[in-house]
């Protein structure tokens, strides 16, 4: 008995070996394969997709600013990635980020409020030699002092250009609200009381405005609100806005590319940038705030809920529709006559690809519309790099400033 046992051994042992190898084979070949599909290592490097009409501005802004006609080539190993873009961004911002040294300014808005921008002395001469500053918006809940705000803020100045930069009302954590009012989607007061204070101060300047995120439909919707608002200003860039609150909410409350996860980790910065100004937004006899907001407040998992329930009783919008109707640029962008140069990208996680039907729209009917469509970069991504390691300069801030610098 004990000998057959012994002979059954010897003849299965020699085939387990084999076995685990074929497993352990399997598994690192299931893992590669699920690398190489999350970060889309497969996928091709190409130059943005152009939509522009056929006209000799348009001409010579491509061939003048090659940089739009070329590849954009991010990083080998995650930058094909839109999720590891966007997070990088938004965990980093920039790499080796540097620190521009700037004034801060402080504005009384009529009701109350006080806007705040930095101002930031241009570090060289312009190519043109004229005297041009950028007015910078950045995007939801940000400001001066964020990484990639400061990295292009600090190239920008190299270049020759002046700069102010919008600080969100109620962004900056140690500047106290002094209305109960905080940024909104698409409230340009603050934009505007910054580029008329520019105007005043300096008569002989000429604008660039640039709007990143939610500062892109801000900025579009001050150029579009009133012609006037386009004196003085050569061109205007957005990158990575989604034109339409309306459209882009229905796509925020799906799990395609994890918008929804993206969707409750902004309400939750949201409920953070608001608590913080609890007793200005809440406390103030002006304020439109009710106890059963606060509640509501801290029940929300998502950005709809706190517009509903805080963000458009700012203005007194009636419903969370009208607020995004009001607020979104989809309905002024139209107005704008100087160059435009509008930016997305095909894998950002937050602006569903039903949303660049707007742009791409509009630039194949306006001659003065560039729209790019990259397919890498993610949200306000766009790193470029060898194999791992980013470069301090993204791609972006290099499009930004070779297009201005043609205007």
């Amino acid at each position: 008995m004990s000998a057959q046992v012994e002979a059954d051994v010897h003849t299965i042992s020699p085939e387990m070996p084999a076995m685990f190898d074929g497993m352990k084979l399997a598994a690192v070949a299931t893992v590669l394969y699920v690398i190489v599909r999350i970060l889309n290592l497969k996928c091709p490097t190409v130059a943005p997709d152009i939509t522009c009409q056929d006209t000799p501005l348009n001409c010579y802004l491509l061939k003048s600013c090659p940089i739009l006609t070329k590849e954009y080539i991010p990083p080998l190993l995650w930058g094909k990635s839109g999720h590891l873009q966007t997070a990088l961004y938004g965990k980093m911002g920039r790499v080796k980020s540097p620190k521009p040294r700037g004034l801060r300014k402080f504005l009384p808005m009529s009701d109350g409020a006080t806007a705040t921008f930095d101002l930031f002395e241009p570090q060289g001469v312009h190519s043109t030699e004229d005297d041009i500053t950028m007015v910078i918006c950045p995007g939801i809940g940000n400001h001066s002092e964020k990484h990639y705000i400061r990295t292009f803020v600090d190239y920008s100045q190299k270049q020759g250009y002046r700069c102010a930069v919008l600080n969100h009302l109620g962004a900056l954590p140690n500047i106290e609200l002094t209305s109960p009012r905080m940024f909104t989607y698409g409230c340009t007061w603050e934009f505007s009381a910054m580029v008329g204070y520019i105007k005043h101060t300096f008569p002989q300047t000429q604008l660039i405005v640039v709007g990143f995120s939610l500062g892109g439909n801000i900025a579009c919707k001050y150029l579009g609100e009133n012609p006037a608002n386009q004196e003085r200003v050569l061109c205007c860039v957005s990158v990575c806005q989604g034109y339409s609150a309306l459209r882009a909410q229905e796509t925020f409350l799906q799990w395609d590319q994890c918008r929804r996860l993206y969707n409750f980790l902004m309400a939750d910065n949201m409920k953070k940038i608001i608590l913080s100004h609890r007793a200005s937004l809440f406390g103030m006899s002006s304020s439109k705030m009710e106890p059963a907001d606060l509640s509501r407040l801290f029940m929300a998992t998502s950005l709809m809920q706190i517009d509903d329930n805080i963000m458009r009783k700012f203005h007194g919008h009636s419903s969370i529709k009208e607020y995004y109707e009001k607020e979104s640029c989809v309905h002024y962008i139209h107005n704008i006559s100087v160059p435009l140069l509008l930016m997305n990208t095909s894998d950002d996680p937050l602006v569903h690809q039903s949303l660049l039907t707007i742009p791409r729209t509009l630039a194949e009917k306006k001659q003065n519309v560039i729209f790019a469509l990259t397919l890498h970069g993610g949200h306000l991504g766009f790193f470029e790099g060898a194999v791992l390691f980013p470069q301090p300069l993204s791609w972006m801030d290099k499009v930004i400033v070779s297009y201005a610098n043609e205007k």
